[in-house]
């Protein structure tokens, strides 16, 4: 059964900007439908031209792109509330790839009410600049980190982006969060070969910064961690549900 707009439920998660009741009746009205996806399933494929946007509802997900050489970028992972496929709709073509980590649940928008949305509904518009602005910022973000910083200090500042993420989406039991992702993954997120990263973990499991295993994330002190990754700001900004 898919579920009601107005019985969304991460949509009154604080880490989320509240709808107004209008708002709501708008994405009601935007979506069509939801999708349940096992892991390992593709969402949106380079190159493509898909009739459909998303958000993810539950699960995880990866953006990555292939390079001619085979190699495999991942630019982000998808976390439940991450909106998917606006390259797309914009642009009429997806340059890099999203898949299904997880087995995960998608609420599916119909593409042609894009322009609706900008015409008739101006605060839900700027939300979706918020998101390509917050998107944009992200990237920025994590190619300085590729760029500039040591991979201790690389992996550091991606499990604090990721713990404070999961713990704004109440996913958060003890010191620990959810992280169904691999070492490879990780890797290949951060310029890293798969080695130095296992070695890297280790050094940060040996200080006691954080430990990953069996698909959970484990900080005992998060603020420690984001002095470690060079953190520029640590609170979670509110941002918009799509």
């Amino acid at each position: 059964m898919s579920s009601k707009c107005a019985n969304c439920p991460i949509r009154k998660l604080p880490l989320f900007k509240p709808m107004t009741d209008s708002e709501v009746s708008f994405m009601e009205r935007f979506k069509i439908g939801e999708m349940s996806l096992q892991a390992g399933t593709p969402i949106l494929s380079e190159g493509a031209n898909a009739p459909q946007l998303f958000t993810a509802l539950s699960g995880f997900g990866l953006r990555y792109k292939i390079l001619e050489s085979g190699k495999r970028q991942v630019l982000s992972f998808v976390l439940p509330g991450d909106f998917i496929g606006l390259q797309a709709g914009v642009m009429n073509r997806q340059t890099h790839s999203v898949e299904a980590t997880t087995n995960m649940t998608l609420c599916v928008f119909n593409r042609t009410e894009l322009w609706t949305l900008y015409r008739e509904h101006a605060e839900r518009a700027f939300d979706l600049t918020w998101i390509a602005a917050g998107e944009e910022r992200f990237l920025s973000e994590a190619l300085a980190a590729i760029g500039q910083k040591s991979a201790f200090e690389r992996i550091a500042w991606a499990f604090s982006r990721l713990y404070r993420r999961l713990e704004g989406l109440k996913m958060r039991q003890g010191i620990s969060v959810p992280l169904p992702f691999r070492q490879q993954h990780l890797a290949d997120a951060l310029g890293l070969s798969l080695v130095h990263t296992n070695k890297t973990l280790a050094r940060l499991r040996d200080q006691q910064l954080a430990t990953w295993s069996d698909g959970r994330l484990s900080v005992p002190d998060i603020e420690a961690l984001e002095a470690e990754g060079l953190v520029d700001e640590a609170s979670l900004r509110q941002r918009p549900l799509m």
